[in-house]
């Protein structure tokens, strides 16, 4: 390849701290610069990547180079998609998924990568995703969806991405993934003691999180909305949350159920329980029952009907070793949502990267709450390389 052939270099928008950029230099594709407006992205980018990276808010700044690279690739927020959040269509960074294939596609590249959530295509956010797609169509790049998950490519995590391909090569190729054994926990964290950035912080014995975490055993979770033994309910850790009679625990479980199963609206996804329904059930107990409940905060009132206290689907989630675990987000780090497998005690920083396929001389030079936020806003660097390796395949004469 000359000096002047750029045919092998791509250009990265949104990069974050370069999880996606390190799967295509593993690929041996050769990065000719970086661009994200957080700071802590960037300078982790340039002390573990490469040093060809800027800050730069890419609603005002427009990349330019002299000669093509051969691939872009983006990463553009998700957090107006994501289903863990409020996916909120008005949301001002979902224009930037359509602006990041405006962008890449002035950059002229054979080949076009960009990556977000799976919800970016569903319901009416899909308007954003068809925009991007249409533009890249009217520059006469050809098109392709894929949805990847993290665990097919031998990663120890649920992780569900959309990546849109655009080319102009005339190449047709099989997008088919490769699928991989599905990583475990145990495998991915073994030696996980000597590595950077290992700190692991137990929870403070006799606390209310550490109460909680002793009740929550491997592959459970807290949750008073789901049933079986995967969940642990609230009026099962007496010692935190109160206790109740064995006929109050009756009355939960019922609630439990029925909440779900005889529905009133269209939407949601479960409703409140009329008195007269417990009624039903319970006769001559109800009233002194539910007013139990009431006073010892495990029910509530939703207008006239009674729903659950705590009512989320889960919390205090412990993984297993033989197992994967959810997607690595950026609150990964906390005790209330996410527990290790057999200690009291949240995810530590070089866990949660090597969840997400970061190799261990990545150094996270900064507070745990930002390193948390680097890891999970970026793209796993072996989902970079599955991708590299697509590229190549598509940049073949």
């Amino acid at each position: 390849m000359s000096r002047n052939d750029t045919s092998n270099h791509f250009v990265s928008l949104f990069s974050g701290c370069g999880g996606f950029d390190l799967g295509l230099i593993e690929e041996g594709f050769v990065p000719l610069q970086a661009y994200d407006h957080c700071s802590d992205a960037v300078d982790h980018y340039k002390m573990n990547v490469c040093p060809r990276a800027e800050k730069a808010d890419l609603t005002k700044t427009v990349p330019r180079f002299s000669r093509a690279p051969g691939i872009v690739i983006a990463g553009p927020p998700c957090q107006g998609f994501s289903t863990v959040g409020k996916r909120d269509l008005a949301d001002k960074r979902n224009h930037l998924l359509p602006l990041a294939g405006r962008i890449a596609s002035e950059l002229n590249p054979k080949v076009i990568i960009i990556e977000n959530v799976a919800a970016a295509a569903f319901g009416k956010h899909r308007r954003y995703w068809e925009e991007m797609e249409e533009q890249l169509r009217s520059k006469r790049y050809r098109t392709h969806t894929l949805k990847a998950n993290a665990a097919e490519i031998g990663l120890p995590q649920t992780r569900s991405r959309l990546l849109l391909f655009a080319w102009r090569t005339g190449r047709e190729i099989d997008f088919q993934i490769e699928s991989k054994p599905q990583g475990r926990l145990d495998e991915v964290l073994n030696g996980v003691e000597n590595a950077p950035n290992h700190e692991p912080e137990p929870l403070t014995s006799g606390s209310r999180d550490y109460r909680i975490a002793c009740r929550i055993g491997p592959g459970q979770k807290l949750s008073n909305v789901r049933g079986g033994p995967r969940s642990i309910h609230t009026w099962n850790i007496p010692e935190v949350f109160g206790k109740t009679t064995a006929a109050e625990c009756k009355m939960l479980e019922f609630i439990m159920r029925v909440r779900r199963q005889e529905r009133r609206r269209d939407f949601g996804d479960a409703d409140p329980v009329s008195v007269a329904r417990l009624r039903k059930q319970f006769k001559g107990q109800t009233c002194s029952l539910y007013k139990s409940l009431l006073r010892k905060g495990y029910l509530r009132y939703v207008g006239s009907n009674l729903d659950l206290c705590h009512s989320f689907n889960g919390k205090y989630r412990r993984f297993q070793w033989d197992n994967k675990s959810c997607t690595v987000d950026t609150r990964f780090g906390e005790a209330q949502l996410f527990l290790h497998p057999n200690e009291h005690r949240p995810f530590t920083v070089r866990e949660a990267a090597r969840i997400q396929g970061f190799p261990d001389d990545y150094f996270f030079d900064c507070n745990k709450r930002t390193a948390f936020r680097l890891i999970g806003n970026a793209v796993p660097p072996p989902m970079g390389r599955m991708v590299g390796n697509f590229s190549r395949k598509l940049l073949e004469k």
